[in-house]
C-alpha cells in the first residue's frame, strides 16, 4: 500500500477476518452496541446487513474523500482520528471538524447525492467501515431505529458545524473592525508626520524632504523637521524596535516628546537625555527607538547633533559622498541615567545631509546579501544635484531593484536637507 492510499479488505461473516471476531480489529468493534448509529437496535439484523461490507485502512495524512467528488458510500470511524477540512486554506481550528471512533462519515452526501463538501483525511493510521449504498439504504435503513440514530448524528453534527460557522463569522466581522481600525490608525500616524513632499517650499535658504514607507500597514520608524524660530531648524529620525500597532503606539510617544523637548532645549544631548528618561518611564513592553537629532542653523550651516544609536548620516556634495562622523550613543527607552554627547558640522551650501534608518542599508536581495551603506552613498553620490524628492525616488528605486521586490521586510525611512547655493554660484 503506497502512501497516501488505503486498502480495502472484505469482512465476511464466520470467515477468518469477520468484522465482529478478527483480532486485527479492536475488542470494543466486537459489540456493536458502541457505534452510535447502532444505539438500542437488533444486533443480529445489524450483522446480517453489514455482512459483505468491507473495512478501509486510512493511513494518516492520506484523503478519504477530497472537497467536490462525487460520493455515494457512508462511512463509519472504527479507530483512530479523522479530520472534515472546511477550508484548506484556512488553519483555524474552527475550520476542521474532529471526527472520532463511532461516527458517520460522508452521509450528507450520500443521502443527497450532491458532492462533498469537505475534504475529509486521516489526522492518524485510521480504520473505518464502507457501507456502500446498496448497504446503507436497502439492508441498514429498513433495520428500526437505524433511521433515527442516523437523524440524531446528523443533528449533532449540524448543531456543532453551525456553533463553528457562527464562531467564525463573528470572528471575520471582528478581523473586518481591525482591518478599519488599523486603516485609521496608518492614516493617523501619518499626518503625525510630516508630509512626504518637499517641506518649506517658500523659503530659498533650505530644502528639506522626507519619505516613510512602513512594512505593515503602520510602522515604528519616524522622521521630523520643524522650524524653532526663523533660522534654527529641529530634525530628527528614528527606528522604534518591533513592527506593528505597539511601535506606532511608542512612535507617536516619542514623536510627541521630542517635538516639545525641542522647543524648550537648544542642545541636541541635553534633548535626547531628558527623552530617554520620559520614554524608560513605564516602559514595561521594554521596546526603544534608535534617534539621531540635530539643530540647524540655516543661515550659518552650523549643526550641532546627537546620536542615539542610530546609523551614521551621509554627506554628499559634487558627486562625492562619505558618512558624517556621529557621536556614539545608547538607544533610547531602554536604559536610564544615560548620558549623550553632541558633535558639530559646518554644512557647506550645495551640501547634501542624507539620514536613513536601517531597513534602506540593510534590505537583502536573494543572495541575502545588504544593499550596504556603501551603495547607499554610491547612489547619493550620483543624484546629489537632484531635487531632494528625485534623489530620495532615486534610492528607493535602487533599493527595489537590489532586492527583486517591491515588498519590504523592515521600515524604509529617508529624510535629506540641503542648504541650497545662491542663485549665481
Amino acid at each position: 500500500m503506497s502512501e497516501g492510499s488505503f486498502e480495502q479488505q472484505p469482512f465476511r461473516r464466520g470467515a477468518e477476518r469477520n468484522l465482529f471476531t478478527s483480532p486485527l480489529v479492536e475488542r470494543r468493534v466486537r459489540d456493536i452496541s458502541w457505534l452510535a448509529l447502532f444505539n438500542d437496535v437488533d444486533k443480529t439484523a445489524v450483522q446480517v446487513a453489514l455482512d459483505d461490507c468491507e473495512v478501509v485502512l486510512l493511513p494518516a495524512g492520506a484523503a478519504l474523500l477530497e472537497r467536490g467528488e462525487i460520493n455515494h458510500n457512508v462511512y463509519i470511524l472504527l479507530s483512530g482520528q479523522v479530520a472534515a477540512l472546511l477550508d484548506q486554506n484556512i488553519s483555524h481550528e474552527d475550520a476542521v471538524i474532529s471526527i472520532s471512533p463511532g461516527e458517520c462519515i460522508g452521509e450528507l452526501s450520500a443521502i443527497d447525492g450532491k458532492p462533498a463538501s469537505a475534504r475529509v483525511q486521516a489526522a492518524s493510521n485510521a480504520r473505518l467501515l464502507k457501507l456502500s449504498k446498496e448497504v446503507f439504504w436497502e439492508r441498514l435503513m429498513l433495520v428500526p431505529g437505524v433511521a433515527r440514530n442516523l437523524m440524531v448524528a446528523m443533528s449533532n453534527r449540524m448543531r456543532d458545524t453551525n456553533t463553528k460557522t457562527l464562531k467564525a463569522q463573528k470572528e471575520q466581522l471582528e478581523l473586518q473592525h481591525l482591518r478599519r481600525e488599523l486603516d485609521m490608525a496608518r492614516q493617523l500616524q501619518s499626518s503625525m508626520l510630516p508630509p512626504q513632499i518637499p517641506l518649506f517650499t517658500e523659503r530659498e535658504d533650505i530644502e528639506i524632504c522626507g519619505f516613510m514607507e512602513p512594512t505593515s500597514d503602520i510602522g515604528g520608524d519616524l522622521f521630523d523637521a520643524f522650524f524653532i524660530d526663523d533660522k534654527r531648524l529641529f530634525f530628527c529620525i528614528g527606528d522604534v524596535s518591533g513592527h506593528g500597532i505597539a511601535a506606532a503606539l511608542f512612535m507617536a510617544r516619542a514623536i510627541g516628546l521630542l517635538r516639545v523637548l525641542a522647543m524648550n532645549t537648544s542642545q541636541p544631548d541635553t534633548l535626547l537625555e531628558a527623552l530617554n528618561e520620559r520614554l524608560c518611564t513605564a516602559n514595561d513592553t521594554n521596546i526603544f527607538v534608535t534617534l539621531l537629532c540635530g539643530f540647524l542653523d540655516v543661515e550659518t550651516g552650523r549643526l550641532s547633533y546627537s546620536n542615539g544609536g542610530h546609523c551614521p548620516p551621509i554627506l554628499s556634495s559634487e558627486n562625492r559622498a562619505r558618512q558624517l562622523s556621529i557621536p556614539k550613543g545608547s538607544l533610547c527607552g531602554a536604559f536610564p541615567g544615560i548620558k549623550y554627547k553632541e558633535m558639530e558640522y559646518q554644512l557647506k551650501q550645495g551640501e547634501v545631509l542624507f539620514c536613513y534608518t536601517d531597513g534602506v542599508t540593510e534590505a537583502e536581495n536573494v543572495a541575502s546579501e545588504e544593499f550596504s551603506e556603501q551603495h547607499c552613498a554610491n547612489i547619493i553620490a550620483q543624484s546629489d544635484s537632484l531635487p531632494l524628492q528625485a534623489l530620495l525616488g532615486a534610492v528607493r528605486c535602487e533599493v527595489i531593484r537590489h532586492t527583486g521586490s517591491k515588498m519590504l521586510t523592515d521600515d524604509c525611512t529617508m529624510l535629506a536637507i540641503r542648504r541650497p547655493r545662491p542663485p549665481n554660484q
